[in-house]
């Protein structure tokens, strides 16, 4: 439950608002289809309505829910408050400026990353988003992205760097827990300055900020559970009724997942993987000697 809904972003109201609607609907003994023939609506708005993937909710819905569910009448005034607020204020990834180079699958990783708590990620390629320098993540763009305007280039560069003030948030940081492979240590990307910048930035943050917690996989243990490629798992507050869920992206597009054995898998490689990394103050070394190769 969200104790202050006049200062929670719309991201957490949607979110909390549809694992509330959620629950409802299962404490009614409803499925889905029940509820959607009574009300005339296609599957696929109650699914976003209660995964949070609307930009906003009407509240005229939510009164409806409640009416079917039998909520009582402190539950439909808290539920319309968090409508409220995704009808009032927008998140900073909804305005003019991104809308366009922000895919459906990122866009829905935003609202959850906006909204977590802990974040653990583990890069096999490159540094982890929420580090990476300006300098470091336009070349990235550059040629990941051949074809796209400066101007879409900027937007991308600008959407990155805005991520960033997760941790750095009044009254809720995110905690991040990265695991990097020794490949993103060595790989030049924009040569030897970007370079020397990106991995002393990554220094800086991990002996700057407490919530920040980096290792490093190196070669030498040979194979590990993150061979099949880059993952982040997000945990949310407790007072928040949202289950734990997975993001993957590759080169056809990003999709999160809320299945608990899909959440289950990942996060026991993440566990094996922090197990068997070295720990932070090695690891920050290793980030070092790298810096002075490049």
């Amino acid at each position: 439950m969200i104790t202050d809904i006049e200062s929670a972003t719309p991201a957490l109201c949607r979110l909390q608002l549809g694992s509330e609607l959620r629950q409802l609907r299962l404490a009614a003994g409803y499925n889905g289809r029940t509820v959607v023939r009574k009300l005339l609506w296609s599957p696929s708005k109650l699914t976003r309505l209660e995964t949070g993937e609307n930009a906003s909710v009407e509240p005229s819905d939510v009164i409806a829910l409640c009416e079917i569910y039998g909520a009582t009448p402190e539950k439909r005034a808290m539920l319309q408050g968090y409508a409220a607020v995704t009808k009032t204020r927008r998140d900073w990834w909804q305005s003019a400026e991104y809308r366009p180079v922000i895919g459906p699958g990122f866009k829905a990783y935003l609202g959850l990353e906006a909204t977590a708590s802990v974040q653990q990620n583990y890069e096999s390629e490159f540094v982890p988003g929420l580090l990476q320098t300006e300098a470091y993540v336009r070349q990235i763009y550059r040629h990941t992205h051949q074809g796209v305007s400066a101007e879409e280039i900027d937007s991308l560069v600008s959407v990155r760097m805005t991520r960033q003030g997760a941790l750095y948030r009044r009254g809720s940081l995110l905690k991040l827990t990265a695991i990097i492979n020794e490949a993103v240590l060595r790989r030049a990307v924009g040569g030897t300055k970007v370079m020397r910048d990106q991995l002393s930035h990554i220094v800086d943050v991990v002996t700057e900020l407490p919530n920040v917690r980096v290792q490093v996989m190196p070669f030498s243990l040979g194979l590990h559970p993150g061979m099949n490629g880059p993952f982040i798992v997000l945990h949310f507050p407790g007072g928040a009724a949202l289950r734990p869920i997975v993001y993957v992206e590759n080169l056809s597009g990003a999709w999160v997942s809320r299945r608990e054995d899909d959440v289950a898998q990942y996060e026991e490689a993440f566990s094996d993987l922090q197990s068997l990394a070295p720990g932070p103050q090695e690891s920050l070394s290793l980030i070092k000697e790298a810096v002075k190769e490049h």
